[in-house]
């Protein structure tokens, strides 16, 4: 249990959106590293291992408002409540944490959706779309990380994604993004210290979890005990680029988008253990990543 069930979640403004017919796009996610950089060393596309939606009947291109997500009870039993929970919280954080913050969307993806940024599936993974400042996740992603990568991906794992979801809404409105632009792949690129950055502002936000309440004064999110810790620790580590490329039976650094395992780790603690003020990564020699 990662919320306080008393917690009043109702003002989410978390949508949910998909089953529209559409064709694997751009989106770049975790399970989608896979396809961009395992796939070419291979010469193969390996994008239909990965899973994905569903077609069926279509919706509003802008999906319809959740509205059954009331409480912290709400957000422990249900996945979509519980990304619609974590939407406030995270507005919370931040609007505390950044003069002139502006939310992004948050769009619960049910199969898949077009976006901006391309098809967002849980074959892509969450992922942020900086043109539309919108964040994009199928909670089925969770299942696949327990299933294909051994992530036990419990509730708090879960928080740490979309947190680290909302690190590049943050990275996109600072102008982090503009200032340090894509300069290709490697250990010490732009974007491993983009990804390293991300984890540490989920870990920041995590660490202070309990601050942020409802108009009541309730919490919305409990302590998180040290096995929650260790869920979250373990999705970093098994989102690490070297532990996905092993499972092609090789690593490759130079190739790196998002930074090993033991960087990801570290980072995220750095952030949970000591705040915000500590996750520059861009001002960090390589090897001190």
């Amino acid at each position: 249990m990662t919320f306080n069930p008393d917690a009043d979640i109702s003002g989410n403004t978390t949508r949910r959106r998909g089953r529209n017919a559409a064709i694997a796009g751009g989106g770049v996610g975790v399970l989608g590293i896979i396809a961009l950089i395992v796939g070419p060393m291979l010469g193969v596309d390996l994008t239909p291992l990965l899973g994905g939606g569903t077609g069926g009947g279509t919706e509003p291109s802008g999906g319809s408002v959740i509205e059954d997500c009331k409480t912290g009870a709400d957000a422990n039993a249900d996945v979509d409540c519980r990304m619609a929970g974590a939407q406030v919280a995270l507005d919370a954080f931040w609007t505390e944490q950044l003069d002139g913050y502006r939310a992004p969307q948050l769009t619960v993806v049910d199969g898949q959706t077009p976006t901006q940024c391309g098809t967002a599936s849980n074959a892509v993974g969450p992922f942020y779309c900086p043109p539309e400042e919108g964040v994009y996740l199928d909670p089925t992603f969770f299942q696949l990380m327990q299933q294909q990568f051994g992530a036990s991906a419990g509730d708090l794992a879960q928080l740490y994604i979309v947190g680290h979801e909302w690190g590049h809404h943050i990275q996109n409105i600072t102008g982090v993004m503009d200032a340090y632009p894509n300069n290709g792949t490697g250990p010490g690129s732009n974007g491993v210290r983009m990804e390293l950055q991300a984890d540490c502002y989920a870990g920041a936000w995590i660490g202070q979890m309990t601050k942020q309440t409802d108009a009541d004064g309730d919490p919305y999110l409990l302590k998180p005990t040290e096995s929650q810790l260790n869920d979250a620790i373990n999705a970093a580590i098994t989102v690490g680029d070297d532990h996905i490329q092993e499972q092609s039976g090789f690593v490759n650094p130079e190739s790196f988008t998002h930074g090993s395992s033991d960087q990801r780790q570290y980072w995220f603690a750095n952030g949970y253990q000591n705040g915000l003020g500590v996750c520059d990564t861009f001002a960090v020699a390589e090897g001190d990543l």
